[in-house]
């Protein structure tokens, strides 16, 4: 085996390291060998990690396979108490109590004989990109932020990395918690030190929880120099128009950004600055249930030789040919994979001011149009509310939809009040001119189990005419109690389905669902009145 190993005891004696042998930013093929060569520890709910039939490397992250936000703690200091979003979200914790738990971590990674550094900054844009430094004893983790940070040149590892950076992330996930400690609740902790700019991360093996730790720290730090952070994709047209797509699970976030006109930009976080918007990763985590060529061929083609499979079945253990359909071990399987991987995507990852802003939503209640535009105030109300619909289960019979709202369509990763972020948006749409659209991808012509899901035909063409600029010389019509604006003709797109009242047998059932929607519009948004201006509480629905 090539030497690859990296001495680097000069940035371990800070944390009071002393590791026999330091990998640090190994390159991809040496990752791979430690993978198949290095035991997986002592939990054994842990399978070897292994090598699929298209060279990616197949790894599992044991009993937890997704984040838990209930083991996800803020550090509550003289700084954070006084602008972190205390509450479900961001649950305090003391800085006696992180001491406990940052002790565990560097005492479990200091009994290690092997430990990985991987070096990456968040964020594009030069003039505001974060030096990130994460240390973890797993070859797929190293492998994971490797993916999912942008990767520093030789040079800029020199210049940036050479002593302390902005962000440290500790990952002794493998560890429990095995003592009382105040203020943690289970064996698992995900603790986030904002003034110290610290991550511990102590019984969660989940790769994403690494990724999304940093994404919550943008949302600390980016704000506070004028950044607005955001949980969306981003792609780019050939004039260099630039379009954001929020999006819950469901929405077709992925597949509507993936389009074979635009560049894409970034898959899932952005920033947006006095310069444009910037991707914060070097990579892509997305997931994997029911993954097709033919439904996503960008996607699988960059299942290859350093993505990392994450949680995955194979068909046989021989052929090393993973099933994407089998969610036995989860239905979150995932794959990491560097930007460079999808074709046409764009580099350096960043761009213009964004022309279009789409909100994506799936409602599953039928009744929200396919298209609208929104003003100012609205896109505030609608940006804080976050919503789409999801189908309650699978058992026979349970046919009713749940309304779903997540703040800012990213509630688990905000550090600040909803009201901040949206007033940062409202700002820069006004000064920008940036249009947004609220988009229906969910159900027409009546509720789930009624109607029919909207065709992705249909929502392409509606998304093809908004790039053109062919939307805003038509005449719109207001769709009362939400008080849209809808366009009552667009080319190619059936005028029936515009006003989704006409879509239904029933017009009494559709005034009804619509109120029962509106009703719960305001119920959740009555949380975040304490903080919301008058003109944005009056731009929710009314009846």
């Amino acid at each position: 085996m090539e030497n690859q190993t990296f001495q680097a005891q000069e940035l371990l004696s800070k944390w009071g390291l002393r590791n026999a042998t330091v990998y640090r930013n190994p390159s991809v093929p040496f990752i791979y060998e430690l993978s198949m060569s290095q035991p997986q520890g002592e939990d054994p709910t842990v399978r070897p990690d292994s090598l699929n039939n298209t060279g990616a490397l197949v790894a599992y992250s044991g009993k937890k396979c997704g984040r838990v936000p209930k083991d996800k703690r803020i550090i509550k200091d003289e700084v954070t108490e006084r602008d972190v979003w205390w509450g479900d979200v961001n649950i305090a914790l003391s800085q006696d109590s992180y001491n406990e738990v940052e002790k565990i971590a560097l005492e479990y990674l200091n009994n290690k004989e092997k430990l990985f550094i991987i070096d990456g900054y968040a964020g594009w844009d030069v003039n505001y990109r974060l030096r990130i430094r994460v240390f973890c004893t797993r070859p797929y983790h190293a492998l994971f932020m490797k993916n999912m940070l942008i990767r520093p040149t030789d040079e800029e590892l020199r210049k940036d990395f050479s002593g302390d950076v902005d962000f440290y992330i500790f990952n002794a996930g493998p560890q429990t918690i095995q003592k009382p400690i105040e203020g943690i609740k289970s064996e698992g902790c995900v603790a986030v030190n904002l003034t110290e700019r610290k991550m511990v991360i102590l019984g969660t093996q989940y790769a994403g929880e690494m990724k999304k730790g940093v994404f919550g720290v943008t949302h600390y730090l980016f704000p506070k120099q004028g950044i607005l952070t955001l949980h969306s994709s981003a792609n780019e047209g050939e004039n260099g128009d630039v379009t954001l797509l929020f999006g819950l699970s469901g929405t077709g976030k992925t597949t509507l950004s993936a389009d074979p006109k635009r560049r894409l930009i970034g898959d899932d976080e952005h920033a947006w600055s006095d310069n444009g918007i910037f991707n914060i990763e070097g990579g892509c985590y997305a997931k994997c249930v029911d993954l097709t060529k033919e439904k996503e061929p960008e996607i699988y083609n960059a299942v290859r030789f350093g993505a990392v499979l994450e949680n995955i079945e194979y068909y046989s253990e021989e052929t090393r040919e993973v099933d994407f359909t089998n969610i036995s071990i989860t239905e979150n399987t995932r794959v990491s994979y560097p930007l460079d991987y999808i074709p046409g995507a764009k580099f350096p990852a960043q761009g213009s001011h964004p022309k279009n802003i789409f909100f994506l939503t799936c409602d599953a209640y039928g009744v929200l149009p396919p298209v609208s535009m929104l003003t100012p105030e609205q896109a505030m109300y609608h940006f804080i509310s976050g919503y789409t619909a999801k189908v309650a289960g699978t058992e026979v019979g349970v046919k009713e939809p749940q309304a779903t709202f997540s703040a800012c369509f990213g509630e688990a990763f905000l550090a600040l009040h909803p009201t901040l972020y949206a007033n940062m948006l409202a700002e820069k749409i006004k000064k920008y001119d940036t249009k947004v659209w609220l988009i229906n991808t969910g159900w027409s012509g009546g509720k789930y189990g009624v109607g029919q899901r909207m065709s992705l035909k249909y929502t392409r063409g509606i998304i093809d005419l908004i790039h053109g600029g062919e939307l805003k010389d038509v005449e719109f019509e207001n769709f009362p109690i939400f008080n849209f604006a809808i366009p009552k003709q667009a080319k190619n797109i059936p005028t029936q389905i515009l006003n989704p009242r006409n879509t239904w047998k029933n017009p009494e059932e559709f005034d009804k669902q619509v109120l029962e929607l509106a009703e719960k519009f305001q119920i959740n948004f009555k949380k975040y009145e304490d903080k919301a201006t008058q003109e944005v509480i009056n731009a929710g629905p009314k009846f």
